[in-house]
């Protein structure tokens, strides 16, 4: 997948662990088309930053002092002003994980993923796509009984057409609106009219719990 703009992709790092900066922020370097704009070490500061440096995506850890990285998406979210956010963590927290895309984050990664699969989860939300990530889609699916009323309704939806199901399947690899009209060979209208079907269909108010709610119910 490559980058939808023809201009670096700016993203700004927030985590408590210095070290972890340095680190990814050494590994970002070696990517062609990305760079790292701004680091914050805990929420308060990221809330305080973001609004200025406006990054195009933030790599947001759950867990850290003063304030944790919920509370910044939620706060973030609340003024208008959350950019697309991927949730980057150590910690196996799935009702964190959950909040934190319920607050509207676009995804959720481990912090050992390799170089590649970082990347494209950053040029897949900058392109306004959603990540979630396979092999914790399972234990994420697992904790939706416990936000029933206010996450998802889990009840079965309408039938999806084919080819509601075909740009479903393209929604969960992370690809947007325009990549996914460009795959199909149709207008990027065409397409969101499709994804706002799929969403109605689903029950479901965005693209992440769409493609959470079709994992849950093997749609795709």
């Amino acid at each position: 997948m490559t980058a939808p703009t023809d201009r670096p992709i700016r993203v700004m790092l927030v985590d408590d662990q210095n070290l972890v900066r340095q680190g990814v922020r050494s590994l970002l370097g070696l990517a062609p088309g990305i760079e790292v704009v701004a680091e914050a070490a805990d929420g308060r500061e990221a809330i305080e930053t973001i609004p200025q440096i406006k990054p195009d995506v933030v790599l947001m850890d759950m867990r850290m002092p003063v304030m944790s990285g919920l509370e910044a998406v939620q706060t973030l979210a609340r003024l208008g002003q959350l950019p697309p956010t991927i949730i980057l963590t150590t910690f196996d927290d799935d009702q964190l994980v959950l909040a934190g895309i319920k607050a509207g984050a676009k995804g959720y990664l481990l912090k050992d993923v390799s170089l590649d699969q970082l990347v494209g989860a950053i040029q897949a939300v900058a392109g306004g796509g959603s990540l979630v990530q396979p092999a914790v889609t399972q234990r994420l699916l697992s904790g939706l009984e416990h936000m029933r009323n206010d996450f998802v309704s889990l009840d079965r939806p309408d039938p999806l057409t084919e080819r509601e199901t075909e740009i479903l399947r393209l929604m969960a690899g992370g690809f947007s609106n325009k990549e996914i009209a460009n795959s199909l060979g149709v207008a990027e209208g065409t397409i969101k009219n499709h994804v706002s079907n799929i969403l109605s269909k689903l029950g479901v108010r965005d693209r992440t719990r769409a493609v959470l709610k079709a994992f849950e119910l093997q749609l795709v």
